[in-house]
């Protein structure tokens, strides 16, 4: 699919849907703070919110390596 491989959409959806919303901090940074507490607490809604919110960062970092490699083999 042509937006999974697309910079410009997955960066505006990793600095929208996966920091919102953003005060009193960033959703994601809450959750992963609290996922590397322990994750003492957390329901099933609260891992999936995890999960929602990760994945454009998750997309964004696949990406990324994708196009390392192939930088990497062009060399």
């Amino acid at each position: 699919m042509k937006i999974l491989n697309d910079w410009r959409i997955l960066l505006l959806v990793s600095c929208t849907l996966g920091l919102a919303p953003f005060f009193p901090e960033p959703h994601i940074w809450g959750k992963l703070k609290w996922i590397a507490g322990g994750g003492v607490g957390m329901h099933r809604i609260d891992w999936l919110d995890a999960l929602l919110h990760g994945l454009p960062w998750i997309l964004l970092l696949r990406l990324f390596l994708i196009r390392a490699l192939q930088w990497y083999k062009t060399k």
